[in-house]
């Protein structure tokens, strides 16, 4: 199979060893940056250009796309989608998850349980909001933080009240989650494969 991996950095630990795997397993494997791929958006024959070159004949495209390039990286890997070539995570898949408020609705309309969490665009809200996640201690989090960035824990319901607002004077999306002291701090991270989880 000939494989494309979308991937900036070509010397990363894990695109070398994507690259390495597929070798191994007699594949062709190329990396391409998302970033310098082109497209011709048509419907008859939709096309990808990378540094002059018309990319044909990938079986599959392997996405690693930040979250800094989310938009023209699932633009990319959409129109990869759309000529046919097969998706290891969909670029509809890839946006539901860098957005922090859609992934937690999809999570709560399967039923996964999850830290009562609040979302609101008016400040004149953020008290009723807090009682409803349960109060002080609360944590604050940017709708675009990644990794940790834009997570605040705020101790007292007045800490709580002077962060959303600061937030919401910067016009940031936020969510407000209860505190849950029990989890120590620390997430479960599933991965999913055909609906079982298969490692975390």
């Amino acid at each position: 199979m000939k494989l494309a991996i979308l991937s900036r950095n070509a010397k990363l630990y894990s695109t070398r060893r994507l690259v390495e795997a597929g070798q191994q397993r007699g594949h062709e494997v190329r990396i391409l940056d998302a970033l310098r791929c082109y497209m011709n958006i048509t419907s008859m024959r939709p096309s990808i250009h990378y540094k002059g070159e018309d990319l044909r004949g990938f079986d599959a495209v392997i996405p690693r796309i930040g979250a800094s390039v989310t938009f023209y990286g699932t633009a990319v890997l959409r129109q990869f989608e759309m000529m046919g070539v097969y998706p290891l995570n969909e670029s509809v898949a890839i946006t539901r998850s860098r957005d922090k408020l859609r992934s937690l609705q999809l999570l709560a309309r399967k039923g996964i349980g999850l830290p009562v969490t609040g979302f609101a665009l008016s400040p004149d809200d953020v008290q009723d909001m807090l009682k409803m996640v349960g109060g002080a201690p609360a944590v604050i989090k940017l709708l675009e933080g990644t990794q940790g960035i834009g997570v605040v824990l705020a101790e007292t319901a007045q800490a709580a009240e002077s962060v959303i607002e600061a937030f919401m004077g910067l016009k940031a999306n936020i969510l407000i989650q209860e505190f849950i002291k029990e989890a120590g701090g620390a997430d479960i991270r599933c991965f999913v494969i055909g609906g079982k989880v298969v490692a975390r």
